[in-house]
């Protein structure tokens, strides 16, 4: 029997009758698992299961718990964070329709989440395409800002901007990757947006998932906390030994000669010992529940469920690849991305416990001419009111750095005579250990200041920056580059332009000073000279990192201990020029090596000896090609 009228009626009043039906049934983890269709291009594409990610089904089925309002997930990567949300999200749009709003940390990270994760999965399934306005519809909407449908809307919002924040509230909340938000005068996004949902009342929820980042700053760590901090426990393949996966119990061996093997990666059972292969990891996950364990809280639940869940728990990724993962993280002075990312734990800040006795003890005597293992030179420049002041510091593989001198350039920075004295040393070449002549490759020069200083650096600066000579001033905030890409800039309306970058300082200092808390040489290891002032010392360690709390919300800042910390700019603007430069350490220092002896003195190095000789390669005769005439004129003949 066919509809009288026609089928575009049927749709809508199919549309507004499942918007007046009452709650379904099924659980949304059931739901998901009869309906949801992942799109190509994912790592298992096609219906969705949750064997292998079965601590999804928990926190997923409590986005309907009426005694639930709050779900907190403080999960690492590679355990489908994203697609709990997205399940959950598409839930209430086709089986339980309500409205709601979606927050990201910007506007670009919004892009990226519509354009590769909701998207794909509205077009990978057709009950939710048909219920989705269509785009350019008169009726209904459907854009980058909302999409309607019978019943509600998906609104859409960012942390960086106010505008997408004011005057929108929604009874069912989704906010990614919290601890990425940008804080407002008004307070934390996640916290504006929950106090707007009151309005609701018991049916507002909130979903908020992100990896953590630092200690007493990570808002999704203290979410957590806040929770009845639920963990996912599962039992020994061997000895039934109920427990949570560690990392302290991720196990590898190592050579005769101390490398690390990740390839021989296993896991030890922490009940009785037992060791477990990835096959047996994957067996106690996707069997925990039913074998009665899974997800428990260390805390009573008061309506907020909080989840802890570890990159140990994919069923994706080897744990060989982990330890790879770690090890390169480590070699790269990065272990904070290794603990935040995969362990999704908050990192505890060391930087603040940096003392000046302590480098001092460990300064060793610095050879005459440059060390070695010194890849390349850079310069820190630090500007004040009567001088400029230097470090020059050598690079090594893994960023190894050597203290190779310090300078102070006494002089009125407003006039050339003191320039003249910086150019003029940063022209030098300098003897490295293999004998050759080695020029600074880089150098960031200070030009913050007051009193016309500013324009002064700028004219002195003006076109030295094809010497490799940078302007640069800092930047407020953190989670920045350590050099963001170059912009022209003036001071004063009638000031001629320079190449100004822009440094993220505060997570600058913060790898400086990490990296002198380091013990043994190696990468990230900053050697320096017994000879060095000990006034050099008391100024690389002049600022503390300090916790401070505004209108209730954390804020890391630096405070100066002592007035003078020029020691600390400078290592941060030399290190800034490292990065501006971005070399090939390991190809500058294969070209330092010396040229092997050879067998036989008149014999030229480098140059083929007659057994080995190349032979001539053929040419080939290259056909001259007559001109194609072009516009008008192509029906003449080229001359």
């Amino acid at each position: 029997m066919s509809w009288p009228y026609g089928a575009a009626a049927f749709k809508v009043a199919t549309a507004v009758l499942r918007g007046l039906a009452p709650p379904p049934e099924l659980k949304p983890s059931e739901w998901a698992e009869q309906s949801v269709h992942i799109p190509i291009g994912n790592a298992i594409p096609g219906l969705i299961s949750f064997d292998n990610a079965p601590y999804q089904r928990e926190p997923l089925d409590l986005t309907i718990d009426p005694t639930c309002e709050r779900i907190t997930l403080k999960w690492g990567a590679q355990v489908g964070k994203t697609q709990l949300a997205l399940c959950a999200q598409a839930y209430r749009i086709t089986e339980d329709p309500v409205s709601q709003l979606m927050m990201q940390p910007s506007e670009g990270d919004l892009q990226t989440w519509l354009t590769t994760k909701f998207n794909p999965l509205v077009e990978a399934n057709s009950e939710l395409e048909a219920t989705i306005a269509t785009p350019r519809a008169r009726k209904g909407v459907n854009n980058t800002r909302m999409k309607s449908y019978p019943g509600g809307w998906l609104m859409f919002a960012w942390s960086g901007s106010p505008k997408t924040q004011r005057g929108r509230s929604a009874p069912f909340i989704v906010c990614d990757e919290t601890d990425g938000y940008d804080r407002t005068a008004e307070g934390h996004p996640v916290g504006l947006l929950w106090e707007r949902a009151n309005t609701f009342g018991d049916q507002r929820k909130l979903i908020e998932i992100s990896t953590p980042t630092v200690k007493k700053i990570s808002w999704i760590d203290h979410a957590y906390e806040q929770g009845d901090q639920r963990q996912f426990h599962v039992a020994c393949p061997h000895c039934g030994g109920v427990q949570t996966l560690e990392w302290s119990n991720v196990k590898w061996d190592k050579d005769a000669d101390g490398n690390h093997l990740p390839e021989t990666a296993y896991y030890e059972c922490r009940t009785d010992g037992c060791v477990w292969s990835d096959t047996d990891r994957y067996y106690a996950i996707r069997n925990a529940e039913r074998l009665g364990h899974g997800w428990k809280a260390k805390k009573p639940f008061r309506g907020h469920a909080s989840f802890h869940l570890s990159g140990l728990y994919s069923c994706f990724v080897e744990l060989q690849k982990i330890v790879r993962s770690f090890l390169d993280k480590k070699a790269a002075n990065d272990i904070q991305t290794f603990v935040n990312v995969t362990l999704a734990e908050a990192w505890e800040e060391e930087a603040e416990k940096v003392e000046a006795d302590a480098l001092m003890a460990r300064a060793k005597p610095m050879p005459a001419k440059i060390p070695a293992g010194v890849a390349l030179q850079t310069c820190g420049v630090d500007m004040q009111e009567d001088r400029l002041e230097l470090e020059r510091v050598g690079w090594g593989l893994g960023e190894e750095s050597w203290s190779l001198d310090t300078q102070v350039f006494w002089g009125d920075p407003l006039k050339p005579e003191v320039w003249a004295q910086l150019f003029e040393y940063l022209d030098q070449t300098f003897e490295h250990e293999t004998g050759a002549k080695m020029r600074i490759a880089a150098t960031c020069v200070d030009t913050g200041g007051s009193g016309g200083l500013t324009q002064a650096a700028y004219e002195q600066l003006r076109g030295k920056q094809r010497r490799n000579i940078f302007a640069i001033k800092g930047g407020k905030g953190w989670d920045k580059p350590i050099a963001s890409a170059p912009s022209k800039s003036r001071s004063g309306k009638r000031g001629r332009p320079v190449t100004l970058f822009t440094l993220g300082v505060n997570d600058a200092k913060l790898v400086v000073l990490r990296r002198f808390l380091q013990e043994k040489p190696g990468p990230g290891y900053c050697h320096v000279d017994i000879e060095r002032d000990p006034e050099w010392f008391q100024q690389l360690t002049a600022e503390r990192l300090v916790t401070r709390f505004v209108k209730g919300f954390p804020v890391r800042e630096w405070k100066k201990t002592r007035d003078r910390n020029e020691a600390l700019d400078c290592r941060v603007y030399a290190y800034a020029a490292l990065k501006i430069l971005d070399p090939n350490i390991p190809l500058r220092m294969r070209r330092l090596k010396p040229a092997p002896e050879t067998r036989d003195a008149s014999e030229k190095v480098g140059e083929p000896t007659m057994e080995v000789s190349k032979k001539p390669s053929k040419t080939r005769r290259r056909r001259a090609r007559r001109p194609r005439g072009r516009g008008l004129g192509s029906n003449i003949k080229a001359r």
